[in-house]
């Protein structure tokens, strides 16, 4: 590539790359239509439930791949953005076969491949399926009593997109992202750059407002928004399949790091990640429905967190969607990046990482890319984002208390006697 500029020419091949992705709509191809619901429920009722078979849509993307193949083998590994552009190539083909196999257990292999498996591994050495666990000890452990009344009052769909657009135009000081009512999302809620849409008749619960906003609006659609305007790398904007880990490990972190999170929210994503291991270990859509009907979700909420795991697979078993067991992996990985960046002083990266959708490598790999401004800063990042030094300050604080080993307390209080000091 002797006398090329590679920022240019891989920002061709990166225009070539977001629009031939454009037809890879992954989860919105993979997912069931609202009548699904409402025909098993009904069979449910009548105590005669019937397994789903949801009909897919029959797609091939042959010209697709071809153009994906072309841009990795035009792309230089060696550079940062070359690199990028060749592991976003894979994660789009994997994407597009295993849209072209719905319906088949050929998906399984294909979401393993591109969001792992409930035994894989996390920093630490432990499993993702063993933390789950963890959390749904300390779940079902929880003393009631202490969960206040306001927790448990519910919201309407319809007071909160009212809510939510409120906080929304306030951020961005105008009408940017759209909050609308989809009667057929199956979903609770669903964000894209420029739209959030929240299931019509759900109900939310006051922690729903705020875990909406930090995950939703402040990570989803953000991150959307400022990838689009990237004038060399416009695919940081999509929703690429290989980003997904980070993406939702960010926006849980948001969750998080702002007190959005509650142990109920902990428990569901741990349980989904539970439901995905029974699925692959033979568990049909209705012992897997059951499962989550017994661990006290409702029967809609049962309906919708199952479906989470046999979309595009066979409902009969052994088969599943493995996507949900990101979020808890995701979760830890973003933690641990922080805590890194600020041990080693570079918190700017945690910064950099909302200027688009793209994994904890990349922004790694980016830092030069974003000093000599070749990729911009994020045009909007979230209040505690830009709060650098109260985000410093938690994250210091998690770093010291790593260094405390409860199993080290005695149980009998002596160990706290300092308190009474």
């Amino acid at each position: 590539m002797a006398g090329i500029d590679p920022v240019a020419h891989h920002a061709a091949l990166d225009a070539r790359l977001a629009r031939a992705a454009k037809p890879i709509r992954l989860l919105n191809l993979a997912s069931w239509p609202a009548s699904e619901q409402q025909a098993f429920l009904a069979g449910w009722a009548r105590g005669n439930p019937r397994l789903p078979a949801p009909v897919y849509p029959k797609v091939t993307f042959d010209e697709v791949r071809r153009e994906l193949a072309a841009i990795a083998a035009a792309a230089d590994p060696s550079h940062p953005l070359g690199q990028y552009l060749v592991e976003s190539t894979q994660g789009w083909t994997l994407a597009a076969e295993l849209l072209e196999n719905l319906g088949s257990s050929r998906v399984t292999d294909l979401s393993i491949a591109l969001f792992g498996t409930p035994d894989q591994a996390l920093p630490g050495g432990i499993s993702t399926r063993e933390a789950a666990n963890h959390f749904l000890r300390v779940a079902d452990t929880l003393d009631r009593e202490l969960v206040a009344d306001v927790e448990q009052v519910q919201v309407s769909a319809e007071a909160m997109a009212l809510r939510l657009q409120a906080e929304l135009d306030e951020f961005f000081d105008g009408r940017v992202i759209d909050v609308v009512l989809d009667p057929d999302l199956i979903a609770k809620a669903a964000a894209g750059a420029r739209r959030i849409r929240l299931r019509s008749g759900a109900a939310f619960s006051d922690y729903d407002v705020q875990q909406l906003l930090q995950h939703e609006a402040f990570v989803h659609s953000l991150t959307a928004l400022n990838g689009q305007q990237q004038p060399n790398l416009p695919s940081l904007g999509l929703s690429s399949p290989r980003v997904t880990a980070t993406q939702e490990g960010l926006a849980v972190f948001s969750e998080q790091i702002t007190g959005s999170i509650d142990i109920e929210r902990l428990k569901r994503i741990s349980l989904r990640i539970e439901a995905v291991a029974m699925a692959m270990a033979g568990a049909d859509f209705l012992q897997v429905f059951h499962f989550f009907l017994e661990s006290g979700q409702s029967e809609v909420e049962s309906f919708t967190s199952a479906q989470r795991v046999f979309r595009g697979v066979p409902t009969t078993g052994g088969a599943a969607f493995t996507k949900d067991t990101v979020y808890l992996r995701g979760l830890i990985g973003v933690h641990t990046f922080f805590r890194w960046a600020l041990k080693h002083r570079k918190l700017r990266l945690c910064h950099w990482l909302f200027a688009g959708k793209m994994t904890l490598g990349d922004v790694l790999r980016f830092e030069p890319l974003f000093q000599a401004g070749v990729l911009v800063e994020p045009r909007w990042v979230p209040p505690w984002v830009a709060r650098a030094h109260g985000l410093a300050a938690q994250l210091a604080f998690s770093l010291f208390a790593n260094r405390i080993r409860l199993a080290q307390l005695g149980g009998d209080g002596e160990a706290f006697d300092i308190f009474d000091m």
